[in-house]
């Protein structure tokens, strides 16, 4: 394979402003809540939603946000519990909001991804945003309903401070708690001290404690005078409370300065930055703060409790400091329970990282993905175009073959998108003469023509006017472009078909009708925090795909289901280009079809002979163990699809007055699914069963390196021939390949493998959700002495305990390695039919004398996406992979301190 490493292809960098996680600790008496996530706001208005998922930290969504668009604040509240007729309990629905340069705030649909609704005011901007504390019984139904549901407190540019009500779930001004003063000081951060009292921090050197029923201002704070040769009004850019009532600021003097929360007096204040702190983390037990800032540092406080004459009070110092960003670091959360005990930091670098809160010191901090789970990266093959977008701009590439490593990759045509929404999505079709491009609003085709013959020259694009379509999240063409579909935010399957003509001059035609595919219905309906009032979020689509002939499409989602759909009759250019049957609809699609007969998802579109109905045989794909990562098509040799002798058109009688053939395809179609656990399903999608490569090769046979791996796939590359079935996976930091037509090996000494796979699953399962264990190596002490205390002739001897060894029994962990007997005999079953002389299909038997069924490395990073750019059968892959290093973004300048060059 031949690989054309790129860093030419631009993708903005967008800074982190905002960060928020759903919960503040567990409830319920739970471990971890199954509904934790980690909100992040972005500059140019996307919003991402992670799940920890114990450490394996995976992007689930992205809500897109569109131009001159900015989140600067993000905030979560829960609703009422409320209590089934068996009184159980029933968590209460989350609820996210944000606000952005604008005086409105925004709650967020967590299903589709779009605004639900806006609160508009007589206010100037909202700089700030915070949630009331949740109740302790905020169970729905009792004396105080309206009090257990969590109201939200705005400060403006003006200096107001604005109380919206949730009730109901509406988003809804309530009441002014501060109007704007003489001055105008700016608001610039908020925080609730208790249910009724809130702080607010001022650009005029004041902190001022409001109470929220009445608007009474308790106490001014004032943080005193600029240092001399500075400005003389200090920002208090952050506050933060901590459990015990006492409260901490952090300010544009570097200070952070601890308050006592029962006679709001200043207790103590500690410089431990070199500029401003522009935000502050609490640990859960009120013994830790972590603050940040534009200097870069992440510092570490702890206090010690001392008996004085007044009392017991607390005392801070300062611990550590770190820099783990490369710019100013603009947000901070923390979230601590039984398992994850975690601060997440992010700032203009545009990476979030991870830093250990109880084990701090103890782990390693880690950093997540700054580049998007799914690559924004296509290409045609056939035309060796290459696809790139960000925002609302579209660039293609033409990457001529390089022999000489002169040629450059030129730009040949440049697109921007009217409207205001970020794009989505994008597409295009083998030969590169279809491109479609969606966004939340439109989903949109063009025709690319090339405006001379040539290979170097430049393209042309021709809008082509496409049905009614309410927008998209992901949109997708099949190779021949005869079919395009799009998955809206409402998780509604749409299906368009195009008519396309030899003649260039001739735009495409897509027919104005537009098929509906229905998912299949599962029985797990159960309501969880993250339904919206539009649907279950774990049922929300985040992978589609075409096969390389078009025929099945499928898709999944994230609760771990997969939905395929397959292409029933053959075309025929002599039947009528949209035939609506209303009478009659495939028995296997009424079966949840019943609610939907007002918007005709019951008829029946026949496009030229031919319409989508659902795999019959899609019901016997199983639902996967983790959320899917990855999802692709395998590429066969022969994607021509037998076609019948004669006419395929079946004339109309009076008995079937809309006819067209049943037939289904009978070649087999080969699906990959990655797991957020790094498990490879490869299915059998016409038989709805397992290949036989998988059955073969359990996840315990993988590789040590691709087990080891911490960042989910996020997209491949196939090489498939005759002679080799080779799959190119790739994440943000690493490339692996794996050839299909051989299995991985299985060690003897399987006893040893599973206790060492045991022992290092185990201390993955100990970290707290940041970071590996800090290496013995590098820490201040690595083993102890335990004695047992019992007198006698072997009081004396001891053994040395290393304090990082697992806190479990490894060895009780030992699953991984039932599956791979299991597969020895698959194997050896294999073998014997060899011998029995029956011949291999597909390439899927190992060979005795082969070559390494596999190869990684890691000096790709980070890497935004590869694509295939050769289409010849025969000729050597060629891809361009994309890498965006972080030394390369277009950063604003950074603070430097008197120590730095």
């Amino acid at each position: 394979m031949d690989i054309h490493r790129a860093r030419f292809v631009p993708f903005p960098p967008s800074a982190i402003n905002a960060l928020a996680f759903s919960h503040v600790e567990p409830e319920h008496g739970q471990q971890e809540p199954e509904s934790l996530r980690l909100a992040i706001g972005r500059a140019n208005g996307n919003i991402e939603i992670w799940n920890p998922a114990n450490g394996a930290w995976l992007q689930e969504k992205v809500f897109y946000g569109g131009k001159d668009r900015s989140v600067e604040g993000l905030v979560w509240t829960q609703n009422p519990d409320q209590k089934d007729a068996n009184g159980k309990v029933i968590p209460g629905r989350l609820r996210l909001f944000s606000i952005g340069y604008s005086s409105s705030v925004t709650e967020w649909d967590l299903a589709t991804g779009l605004p639900a609704r806006h609160s508009n005011g007589n206010h100037s901007e909202v700089w700030c945003i915070a949630a009331q504390p949740r109740a302790k019984s905020h169970t729905a139904g009792g004396a105080n309903d309206i009090a257990s549901y969590q109201k939200l407190v705005a400060g403006c540019a003006d200096g107001t401070l604005v109380l919206l009500s949730t009730e109901d779930d509406d988003l809804r001004f309530e009441r002014f708690v501060s109007r704007a003063s003489t001055k105008k000081a700016r608001a610039l951060t908020v925080a609730y001290k208790d249910c009724d009292t809130v702080l607010a921090g001022f650009a005029d050197s004041m902190i001022r404690v409001f109470d929220t029923r009445n608007g009474n201002v308790i106490r001014n704070i004032s943080l005193g005078s600029g240092p001399h040769g500075g400005p003389k009004e200090i920002l208090v850019w952050k506050v933060k409370c901590m459990p015990n009532g006492d409260f901490v600021s952090g300010d544009s003097t570097g200070e952070i300065r601890i308050y006592n929360g029962k006679n709001y007096s200043q207790m103590q204040r500690i410089s431990g930055h070199e500029a401003d702190v522009l935000d502050l983390a609490v640990s859960r037990d009120g013994t830790g703060i972590f603050s940040a800032g534009m200097d870069r540092r992440t510092c570490f406080y702890t206090s010690k409790k001392s008996q004085g004459k007044k009392g017991q009070t607390a005392t801070w110092r300062k611990v550590q400091h770190q820099r783990y960003h490369e710019h100013d670091v603009k947000a901070m959360a923390a979230y601590e329970g039984s398992k994850i005990s975690v601060v997440v930091s992010g700032g203009i670098d545009t990476q979030p990282v991870v830093v250990p809160l109880r084990q701090f010191g103890q782990e390693l901090s880690r950093g997540l993905p700054a580049l998007p789970s799914t690559p924004a990266l296509v290409s045609a093959p056939e035309a060796r175009l290459l696809v790139s977008w960000w925002n609302t701009e579209v660039r293609i590439w033409r990457v001529k073959p390089n022999h000489d490593g002169t040629e450059k990759p030129k730009v040949v045509a440049r697109l921007a998108l009217q409207g205001e929404e970020n794009i989505t999505s994008a597409s295009i079709t083998r030969d590169g003469e279809l491109l479609t491009v969606a966004t939340a609003d439109a989903v949109k085709l063009f025709q690319l023509v090339r405006t001379q013959p040539g290979a170097g020259s430049s393209l042309r694009i021709r809008k082509i006017e496409m049905p009614d379509i309410e927008g998209a999240r992901n949109v997708r063409l099949t190779g021949d472009g005869k079919w395009l579909a799009a998955v809206t935010a409402t998780n509604e399957v749409r299906v368009v078909r195009i008519i396309r003509s030899e003649d260039e001059d001739d735009l495409p035609r897509p027919l104005a009708k537009v098929a509906r595919l229905q998912r299949m219905p599962r029985d797990d309906t159960r309501s969880t925090p993250l339904t919206s009032e539009y649907g279950s979020y774990e049922r929300s689509i985040n992978h589609a795909e075409f096969s390389s002939d078009g025929n099945v499409f499928a898709v999944t989602d994230l609760a771990g289901h997969i939905d395929t759909w397959v292409v029933e009759g053959n075309e025929d250019t002599a039947a009528p280009e949209v035939d609506i049957d209303d009478s009659a609809s495939n028995p296997a699609e009424d079966e949840d079809s019943d609610d939907d007969e007002e918007d005709g998802s019951k008829e029946q579109i026949i496009f030229l002979g031919q319409r989508w109905i659902r795999n019959p045989s899609g019901h016997l794909l199983p639902r996967l163990d983790s959320t899917p990562t990855l999802l692709s098509f395998q590429l066969s040799t022969d994607d021509a699809r037998p076609q019948p002798n004669g006419n395929p058109a079946v004339h109309p009688t009076r008995s079937t007055p809309h006819p067209h053939s049943h037939e289904v395809p009978t070649t087999e179609h080969k699906l990959l699914v990655a797991s957020a656990k790094h498990q490879l399903y490869i299915f059998e999608v016409i038989a709805g069963r397992l290949s036989e490569w998988s059955r073969r090769n359990p996840p315990s046979s993988y590789p040590s390196e691709y087990r080891m791996l911490d960042l989910p796939a996020k997209g491949c590359v196939w090489d498939v021939a005759s002679a080799q079935q080779r799959l190119w996976l790739y994440g943000e930091k690493w490339l692996f390949m794996f050839d299909l037509s051989k299995d991985f090996p299985i060690s003897e000494s399987g006893s040893k493998k599973r206790k060492l796979d045991a022992v290092t699953d185990t201390l993955r399962k100990t970290t707290s959700g940041a970071g590996d264990l800090i290496p013995s190596k590098e820490s201040t002490f690595t083993k102890m002495r335990k004695y047992n205390g019992a007198p006698g002739k072997d009081a004396g001897k001891t053994n040395w305990l290393d304090v990082h060894a697992p806190r479990s029994n490894a060895l009780d962990d030992d699953d991984e390695g039932g599956s791979q007997p299991l597969a020895s005999f698959r194997r050896t079953a294999t073998q014997e039919e060899l011998t029995n002389g029956d011949v291999p299909t597909g390439g899927e038997v190992a060979e005795v004398e082969q070559k390494a069924s596999w190869w990684h490395t890691f000096k790709y990073r980070p890497i935004l996406g590869m694509v295939p750019v050769s289409g010849e059968q025969g000729q050597p892959l060629e891809v361009v992979l994309v890498e965006r290093p972080s030394w390369d973004l277009d950063l604003p300048p950074r603070f430097v301190g008197a120590h730095e060059k």
